[in-house]
């Protein structure tokens, strides 16, 4: 276990290298931060600090430089999670408060992650299955044809055709949309099929056939294992930080395009926590350079889906987590709203 006067001494280094972006000397943190030691104590401080991996040395530089393993530390035991100040909090607000639909609400929300940390942003949509049925809308588009509308709680939007075995009056449609939603509203999709199985026994019997085929499509809906979907922005700030890549950003960037990767990054969606992943802690390779912050977001005090940012490892790692988790926060209380 390191000493209270060594996790002071590897705060400061990390604090003046995510400052500055230059590796820190001994004579700086002296000289900035009121260590109430002398150099050479600090001096000691840092060859324990660099002998046991927390920090170290550049090839072309006589300062140190905190390692993954200095971060992690940093994360774990020094760092708290930066509070937004009060305009901050209120932008983010108005910003999220002119959302029209989910789309919108996703597209906000990369833009304002990206623009808040200076980062690229990642947002996943709420997931199907971890939704509840909010309405269930039935249109007629031809005499044997129909647009199904399903509109989950989270404001996700699935739309399907149905063509009818045979032609579907206005008011068997009408019957049908009620009774359907008077069962299925408010339910998870895993608990619907059960409830709407004895439906079509309540319809004339020429329609019963059109009935079934409406549930089938419905049930093939909620069952539908539809591909998670991302949407991202900010990449363009990964270019501020070229020098922090060792190689080429080019890896960094390839990890980006592989939605696959971003979403094991992200994390499991149960996991409501914020998640901060450091470097070689991240097992995609192009991306060992690199940290990601994530946290879940829900209404109801559900996780429905995650957000997040992917940075170097030099990065404001309080006024990230605060911004991330702030900007969770709204989004779940439009959830909620919406």
């Amino acid at each position: 276990m390191l000493s209270e006067r060594r996790l002071e001494v590897l705060r400061a280094i990390v604090q003046d290298y995510v400052g500055t972006e230059e590796p820190v000397g001994s004579k700086a943190l002296t000289e900035r931060h009121k260590l109430g030691v002398s150099p050479a104590t600090v001096r000691n401080d840092m060859a324990v600090l660099e002998e046991e991996g927390y920090i170290a040395q550049p090839h072309t530089s006589a300062g140190r430089i905190p390692t993954d393993k200095g971060y992690r530390l940093f994360v774990d035991k020094l760092a708290g999670v930066k509070p937004l100040s009060t305009p901050e909090r209120r932008a983010i607000q108005n910003f999220l408060d002119g959302a029209v639909d989910l789309d919108d609400v996703v597209g906000r929300t990369v833009r304002l992650l990206a623009q808040l940390t200076r980062q690229v942003a990642v947002v996943q949509y709420p997931s199907l299955t971890r939704s509840t049925v909010r309405h269930v809308e039935l249109i007629a588009l031809a005499p044997a044809r129909l647009m199904l509308v399903l509109i989950t709680d989270t404001g996700r939007v699935e739309q399907r055709m149905v063509d009818c075995p045979a032609p579907f009056g206005e008011q068997a449609l009408s019957d049908l949309r009620a009774r359907l939603n008077s069962r299925v509203v408010g339910r998870r999709f895993a608990d619907v099929p059960p409830l709407v199985q004895d439906l079509p026994e309540g319809f004339e019997p020429e329609d019963r056939a059109t009935v079934s085929t409406v549930l089938s499509t419905l049930l093939e809906t909620l069952v539908e294992e539809t591909e998670e979907r991302l949407m991202i922005g900010g990449t363009a700030n990964l270019t501020r930080f070229g020098h922090d890549f060792p190689l080429t950003i080019r890896p960094v960037l390839e990890a980006l395009e592989e939605q696959v990767v971003l979403l094991k990054l992200l994390g499991e969606v149960n996991e409501s926590g914020m998640t901060v992943r450091i470097g070689h802690e991240n097992a995609y390779e192009g991306l060992n350079s690199t940290s990601v912050v994530s946290v879940g977001y829900g209404s109801g005090g559900e996780t429905v889906a995650k957000l997040g940012v992917v940075g170097p490892t030099r990065m404001d790692y309080p006024g990230t987590m605060g911004a991330v988790r702030a900007v969770a926060r709204y989004v779940g209380q439009i959830l909620a709203e919406s």
